[in-house]
């Protein structure tokens, strides 16, 4: 294939860009994933609809319209319709891993299955960069807390320098002249 080929598949770096989180779950937008599979957003959802018992909640969901809403403005999309009958009339489906994977069960081409394989490299990248970002917090805290605890000892340390030089700073008390007649010793 060549890259000016319609066809041509796209990096998974470029897929795991149209991932967002949504109600607590990494997901993609169908317009996007039916854009992966080279198939227009209506072609797309009405393959999806006519095999409903494959998507269960946990693969696909409905946006409501405050998450679309946020969506657009996330990305900054247009509000504007095209002149005319364009533009969504549906709010869109967005589709988790599970439900990326199976869509392309039911589209069943030859470009469904290889996309696919890229659809999953972009989750699974997402997942390690994601762990990744959770070992380096977890060092963060600890190196944190050592900090925390060297600061502490440096303190009790500085702490006591500090009673010691006002210990060498008192003058010295003079002694004091006892009351009453006394001779001197020695004579």
């Amino acid at each position: 294939m060549t890259t000016n080929d319609q066809n041509a598949l796209v990096p998974a770096e470029h897929i795991a860009q149209s991932i967002v989180l949504l109600r607590g779950q990494k997901v993609i937008v169908d317009a996007d994933l039916a854009a992966l599979y080279g198939l227009p957003t209506k072609r797309f959802n009405e393959q999806v609809r006519r095999n409903l018992e494959r998507f269960p909640a946990d693969f696909m969901f409905q946006l409501t319209e405050e998450e679309f809403f946020a969506l657009r403005s996330q990305i900054a999309t247009s509000n504007e319709k095209p002149a005319g009958r364009g533009g969504r009339r549906y709010l869109p489906f967005v589709f988790t891993e599970h439900g990326a994977i199976m869509a392309a069960t039911i589209l069943n081409s030859p470009r469904a299955i290889e996309v696919s394989v890229y659809v999953v490299r972009a989750f699974v990248g997402l997942h390690e960069m994601l762990s990744g970002h959770k070992e380096l917090a977890l060092r963060l805290n600890e190196l944190e807390q050592r900090i925390e605890h060297k600061f502490e000892s440096h303190d009790q340390a500085i702490a006591g320098i500090f009673n010691a030089l006002r210990e060498l700073m008192r003058p010295p008390e003079k002694p004091k002249r006892p009351i009453g007649f006394i001779t001197p010793k020695g004579e």
